[in-house]
């Protein structure tokens, strides 16, 4: 079954593509990439949700390309109730491997429980799994950071310390992301710098690139930048992924 999923996805393959994949993903083995766009497997994800091929697919875990990952986590994201979506990613997730699945997971059953999902986040981002941890910081960002945020949220993604690069990558994304929405309640933070060197100054890098934040803002944050010793930074790929 998983096969015959493989072969549509090789027939979908766009060799350029997959060069500029494969540059994105330092971390990931290139003989795993297939090189297929994001919209076509989002309509092959369609086409497979709620048939028997979908489901056996779902259950042929582990898999062997980037891109039946891509297509499992785009099929999750499609599915509409939450139990059935949370029980999908407590087995999915061990097997992320890299930046861009763990990014595309947006599952749609999330919006209508927030308050359960509120109770999970946590639960990932305790995990061993570095790229739980940073799906757990990038659901708190993407579902926490408007009408249902808290200050206390601040504090559970200040209180993450990894070694991983795409860990801290996420946390610093988080903490710009909170500059440009919450930037009254996310400013103390980088003032008593809770966050590891590394991260703080990579948040301050990220938020004086947006246009959500003011250039007064932009200017007293550069101010807050730490210097560090060199040993003490966070070890980055050979290509760096903002």
């Amino acid at each position: 079954m998983e096969e015959t999923i493989q072969n549509r996805l090789f027939a979908l393959q766009d060799t350029a593509y997959r060069g500029f994949q494969i540059r994105l993903m330092p971390t990931v083995n290139p003989e795993t990439v297939i090189g297929v766009r994001t919209p076509e497997l989002r309509k092959l994800a369609k086409r497979l949700n709620n048939t028997p091929e979908g489901a056996a697919f779902l259950e042929a875990l582990p898999h062997q390309y980037v891109e039946e990952n891509n297509l499992h986590g785009l099929m999750i994201s499609a599915m509409a109730d939450y139990g059935q979506t949370i029980a999908a990613l407590e087995r999915f997730l061990p097997y992320v491997d890299n930046w861009a699945t763990c990014d595309l997971i947006r599952p749609k059953a999330f919006r209508k429980n927030l308050p359960a999902l509120k109770a999970k986040i946590p639960e990932w981002m305790a995990s061993n799994h570095p790229y739980a941890v940073r799906f757990g910081i990038e659901m708190l960002m993407t579902f926490f950071l408007d009408e249902q945020f808290q200050s206390e949220y601040l504090d559970w993604v200040a209180g993450v310390r990894s070694q991983e690069y795409y860990v801290n990558m996420m946390v610093a994304w988080y903490f710009a992301t909170a500059l440009a929405k919450q930037y009254q309640a996310a400013l103390p933070c980088l003032q008593a710098h809770r966050l590891s060197p590394w991260t703080h100054n990579k948040t301050i890098q990220k938020a004086v690139e947006s246009y959500r934040i003011t250039p007064e803002q932009k200017a007293y944050l550069r101010s807050l930048k730490c210097r560090y010793p060199e040993e003490n930074a966070t070890i980055k790929p050979d290509e760096e992924i903002d």
